[in-house]
């Protein structure tokens, strides 16, 4: 089914700038820009995964150290 939508003139002329070529439609414009935005979101969500993963290996090293200098210490709470 196609429908009509309606755009503001500004919105129009940005669609337009975003596109390839003339023959180009913006329903092209439009789907190429929410693939886009996936592959952004996909791309965020690995970078977050790496980031938590480093930081849970560095906090493993730091427990380590700390479980290592803790048996010289006689510690009272």
């Amino acid at each position: 089914m196609i429908t009509s939508i309606q755009i503001h003139e500004k919105v129009k002329k940005e669609l337009d700038s975003l596109k390839e070529s003339s023959k180009e439609t913006y329903e092209d414009v439009i789907v190429k820009m929410m693939k886009s935005v996936e592959k952004n979101k996909r791309e965020q969500k690995k970078l977050l995964i790496e980031g938590y993963k480093e930081m849970a290996e560095e906090s493993l090293k730091i427990n380590k150290e700390f479980e290592a200098i803790e048996e010289d210490f006689d510690w009272e709470w």
